[in-house]
């Protein structure tokens, strides 16, 4: 059973990206959280998703205003095995970070 740091990722500008993946036979609770490293606001989408891609109805932040040196917060989220965090910035500036358990 994993515990702590499940995910972690900077990424890159306008570009969809998995952080985390939830493993074969597992169902983890988890948190988000998204550290906005620049002075100016960015805009960040985070999802649950069944592939890389999010349909509209997965995600939990849609084009959500970080203002800049801040930091956006998720917690008490629940996936099932197979499940991907997936997270979309405006710009470089966002540190997305996934914690918590699997069982």
């Amino acid at each position: 059973m994993a515990t702590g740091t499940l995910g972690q990722s900077n990424p890159a500008a306008v570009t969809n990206t998995t952080v985390y993946t939830v493993p074969v036979g597992k169902n983890a609770v988890f948190n988000i959280s998204v550290a906005n490293s620049s002075g100016t606001p960015i805009a960040v989408r985070l999802a649950i998703a069944a592939a890389a891609t999010p349909t509209a109805a997965e995600y939990i932040e849609y084009d959500t205003i970080i203002l800049g040196n801040s930091v956006l917060e998720r917690g008490g989220l629940v996936a099932s095995a197979g499940k991907l965090v997936v997270a979309y910035s405006s710009t470089a500036a966002a540190a997305v970070n996934v914690y918590g358990y699997e069982e």
